[in-house]
């Protein structure tokens, strides 16, 4: 009787073994219908509230480095939301031009570098951050546009590089505000400023979290194989 006990238990294990490695499975799946997310995370901080965003560094590399490299620097502090379209983009200006406070050289250096168009098959959706640029494919500098809707036609002709990750509520305010039109630009009658920004990483954050959820989940197959070895007993 305690061979065969033994072997049920055994049994056990092996399937919720199987049960955990397939929920694994689906979780990795599942997140893998959208580009992944490097670990950095950026935060523009405004009048209105946060604005947390992170980048695709396979999907847009050139453009991800660029971008990062502007906010460690601090090139974004000072700068605005030139425009504000509600259900289309809010667009944060270039740096050069669209800050209050000045440059050190450092920092206009790299504010006025520009990057290859890095364009992919990633749609344009509410929340994607897309690269603004002139005619020339090229010309993306350090003005960009999060998506406040679906817009299939800007598909393949603008870079995207990452998306935002908190802060919807804070677009929300914003598309609230009163605007004016110039042009083929709706913008915001007040100055939207960038007032600071910072940046943090992610990957200690995620292992903690992994390890939790792990210790969940042992912990509820340790209960399940204890209560199926119970009723096994005579």
């Amino acid at each position: 009787m305690a061979m065969a006990r033994s072997g049920v238990g055994s049994l056990l294990l092996d399937f919720v073994v199987l049960l955990l490695l397939l929920s694994l499975s689906f979780d990795r799946a599942f997140s893998s219908s959208e580009p992944e997310l490097g670990s950095a995370r950026v935060v523009f901080q405004t009048a209105y509230g946060d604005i947390e965003f992170g980048f695709f560094p396979h999907v847009a590399p050139k453009t991800v480095e660029h971008i990062f490299k502007l906010v460690r620097l601090g090139c974004y502090n000072a700068n605005h939301f030139f425009r504000v379209d509600k259900g289309f983009v809010a667009q944060v200006a270039d740096v050069v031009g669209g800050r209050t406070a000045p440059m050190n050289e450092e920092q206009r250096l790299e504010a006025e570098k520009t990057v290859v168009g890095e364009f992919s098959s990633v749609k344009h959706v509410r929340g994607i951050l897309s690269m603004g640029r002139y005619s020339d494919p090229d010309s993306a500098s350090s003005s960009f546009s999060i998506l406040l809707g679906d817009a299939p036609h800007l598909d393949g002709e603008y870079a995207i590089f990452g998306r935002v990750t908190k802060g919807d509520d804070t677009l929300r305010k914003l598309e609230k505000l009163p605007t004016r039109r110039e042009g083929i630009f709706v913008m915001p009658t007040e100055r939207i400023t960038i007032l600071s920004t910072y940046y943090y990483d992610t990957r200690v954050e995620h292992c903690e979290r992994e390890k939790s959820i792990l210790k969940r989940r042992l912990s509820e197959a340790a209960v399940e194989i204890e209560r199926q070895r119970m009723k096994c007993l005579p």
